[in-house]
């Protein structure tokens, strides 16, 4: 770790978008990933675990402690996103078995304790539900002093959800732990409506990651698959979407970011057709004291060009 890096934990339940934000985590100089937590998403658990450790594995980061976390949500029953992903999350063809021992620990747990550690010093990248977010909160009433910043990926600023209509998959699969997040950490929220606007990847750049020889660029287009034909048929358009990768970008690199506001966030945790709602109150008709920071714009082709270094073996920052 550099004297300019940012220590991070990456909590993640590992699809294919979760490697690339992994990856550009690892690559960047910027950043010091600690540990990478696995939480109940995306994919059954195990898969998770695996696709992780292969991730790391690609990105020569093997001495990563990689460590288990919950592996159902809080209240809620689990729904897998396979029918998006792939069986197995890494685009249905790729089902790694990598050998690696996870580490000794519970997720959770060293989230709480490397802030305990290292206090002001750990950021969060939360690319998944908030699971082990919230299980850390609960844990330690004092996470949100001791950490630096908490970036969550998640929610749907106003826009229809990727999941239901009303909510974007890691805040629907459990909502209950999305409304303890917003409620008790200084979160960025880098939502599925930014996504969708500033994060998907069209043919052309997309020919551009095609035409790449390098073994980054393999592992994206066997990941990704699956996720275009997903987004060609369900959504009428030809794109791979980075929710994930995105929220890694707008962490490690100011340069990227556009207009960011604060506004009073809340989640509906109830059961029904609003399940996972996050209500943003860009209105303030609520008279609530704004609580998280949300992402509002970014430079597209920054991010576009940030992604293409990272899969020619090159630090993100790089471009900037």
């Amino acid at each position: 770790m550099s004297d300019e890096s940012r220590r991070v934990i990456v909590d993640t339940d590992t699809a294919g978008d979760d490697t690339q934000a992994i990856l550009m985590a690892l690559a960047s100089e910027r950043l010091s990933v600690e540990a990478v937590t696995i939480v109940a998403g995306n994919v059954e658990f195990d898969y998770e675990v695996e696709n992780a450790k292969y991730t790391l594995q690609l990105g020569d980061a093997e001495g990563v402690p990689l460590y288990e976390g919950a592996r159902s949500p809080l209240l809620k029953d689990h729904v897998f996103a396979d029918h998006v992903h792939g069986e197995g999350g890494l685009g249905g063809d790729l089902f790694p078995d990598t050998g690696i021992e996870s580490a000794n620990g519970y997720g959770p747990d060293v989230i709480v304790e490397k802030a305990g550690e290292h206090p002001g010093e750990v950021s969060l990248l939360c690319i998944g539900p908030l699971t082990n977010i919230a299980l850390a909160c609960k844990q330690e009433p004092e996470l949100n002093d001791l950490l630096d910043e908490v970036w969550v990926m998640g929610g749907a600023v106003n826009v229809l959800g990727n999941d239901t209509p009303s909510a974007e998959y890691n805040f629907w699969v459990d909502p209950d732990a999305a409304k303890i997040v917003v409620d008790e950490l200084d979160t960025t929220l880098v939502d599925w409506g930014l996504c969708m606007e500033y994060g998907a990847f069209g043919p052309e750049i997309l020919d551009q990651i095609d035409a790449m020889e390098t073994p980054y660029a393999d592992f994206y287009r066997t990941v990704t698959g699956h996720v275009r034909e997903f987004t060609r048929e369900q959504q009428g358009v030809d794109a791979v979407t980075h929710p994930d990768s995105l929220a890694a970008a707008l962490m490690l690199a100011p340069e990227l970011r556009g207009e960011i506001s604060e506004y009073y966030v809340d989640v509906d945790e109830r059961e029904g057709m609003t399940r996972g709602y996050s209500l943003v109150d860009e209105n303030g008709v609520m008279d609530e004291a704004p609580n998280t920071r949300i992402v509002e714009s970014l430079d597209a082709d920054l991010f576009a060009e940030m992604s293409l270094a990272m899969l020619q073996g090159e630090a993100p920052e790089s471009v900037l």
